[in-house]
């Protein structure tokens, strides 16, 4: 059950950050996910372990990994949306 909650907190992690980034509207459900875990230990990685907590990832930490994530692949990836 705690990977399904997981999952939960990265879709919902990984939506802000395209909506921060204005990249939501070309990101599926599926990217969200993986947008917002591999954003989240990014972000924990750099930034530490602080702010509210869901799911075993700090919030504001894991937003700051995913927004960066984000905007590195639409970078490199070249969509416009």
């Amino acid at each position: 059950m705690g990977w399904i909650w997981s999952l939960i907190v990265g879709a919902i992690i990984g939506a802000i950050a395209g909506s921060i980034t204005k990249k939501g509207n070309s990101m599926g459900w599926i990217a969200n996910i993986v947008a917002g875990l591999v954003g989240s230990m990014i972000g924990q990685a750099i930034f530490g372990n602080w702010g509210p907590s869901l799911a075993g990832m700090a919030l504001v930490p894991s937003i700051l990994g995913a927004v960066i994530l984000v905007a590195v692949v639409s970078f490199f990836t070249g969509k416009k949306n």
